[in-house]
Parts: structure tokens; sequence; C-alpha cells
């Protein structure tokens, strides 16, 4: 199932009950799109002492090299959505102090309230 699907039965037999299992998985968007998703379910893993591992990603949270690198895309990724966030910020209140607002018009168009 697609992996940005957070209500998936299969998903949800996943994380039940699993201690000492090890969850395999071909790439980390097959488990989750969002990066705090992703990490909650690793954080789920270790609690309930499942390691987990991307096949692809090359991440085995069985060793201290794959937790460090499991971190550190987590690290980037956030990273990378706060610059997202600060560049949208920035181009709105650019838009603003040029007089653009954002957004659909408020209320009707002369069009609309005529329509009859």
């Amino acid at each position: 199932m697609s992996g940005k699907n957070m209500d998936r039965l299969e998903l949800k037999s996943l994380i039940k009950n699993r201690k000492g299992d090890q969850v395999v998985v071909w790439k980390l968007d097959r488990l989750g799109r969002s990066l705090r998703d992703l990490v909650d379910f690793v954080a789920l893993f270790h609690e309930q002492e499942v390691n987990f591992v991307s096949l692809h990603d090359h991440i085995n949270t069985t060793t201290a090299t794959g937790r460090f690198t499991l971190n550190i895309f987590a690290s980037l990724a956030e990273f990378e959505r706060e610059i997202i966030r600060e560049r949208a910020k920035m181009g709105l209140d650019a838009a603003s102090a040029r007089g653009r607002k954002g957004g659909r018009p408020k209320g009707l168009s002369s069009k609309n309230i005529h329509w009859h």
C-alpha cells in the first residue's frame, strides 16, 4: 500500500506486539512519506525492541552506523522542511510589502451579485 496513507491495516498490524522482531522495508518511503512519521515509527520500534532495516537506504538500526545514518537523514529532512518554510514566508512577506494579498477576494464579485 502507499506510504502516504498512515491509516493502513497492514501498518497497524506491523506495529503491534513485535518485541524482538525486525521490520524490513525496501525503501524508507515505503514505511511513511513524512519525516515525522518515519521518526515516530523508528522510535516506536526502538521502544518495542524491534530492529528496523531499510534495504535500499542501507539503514540497519541494529548497528551504531545505521542509527547514526537514520538520525542524519532525519536531521537533513527537517532542515530542508524549515528552509522551505522560511522561503515561503519570505516570499509572502515580500509580496505583502509590494501590496499584494494572497487568497481569494472577499465577498461576491459584481457579476455574482447580479446573477439573475
